[in-house]
């Protein structure tokens, strides 16, 4: 079992930055490819980036590679999203996932969520 507690989230302009953090629960954090998601109001939830167990690997949505970085640190059982040139179309409710599938480019196979942390990007 893996609890996990996003933080970090908030109100923010178009053009800034704002770094997303979770913290995992369980000695077993490093076991776990990590993923960030986000659900905008009235939208699907969409993947955002993955990471692979060591770090070594990362994977990214479209629509925000060159501008999010994904990293972990699992001496600390964290995984973080640096996001940066935010947009308004950034606004979302942003989850972190534990248990993500490498061969799907860490967009599927995740066992454990988040509660969420609300970005909002302003024009």
């Amino acid at each position: 079992q893996v609890q996990l507690v996003e933080s970090g989230g908030g109100l923010v302009q178009a053009g800034d930055s704002l770094r997303l953090s979770c913290a995992a629960s369980g000695r077993t954090f490093s076991m776990y490819t990590m993923g960030w998601f986000r659900q905008a109001a009235g939208k699907e939830r969409e993947f955002v980036a993955a990471i692979s167990r060591s770090g070594g690997n990362t994977y990214y949505a479209d629509s925000v590679k060159g501008r999010f970085t994904i990293s972990r640190d699992n001496a600390k059982n964290t995984v973080y999203l640096q996001m940066n040139s935010l947009k308004p179309e950034d606004t979302a409710v942003y989850y972190c996932a534990a248990g993500g599938l490498v061969n799907t480019g860490g967009r599927y196979g995740y066992d454990y969520w988040g509660q969420g942390t609300q970005v909002t990007v302003s024009s």
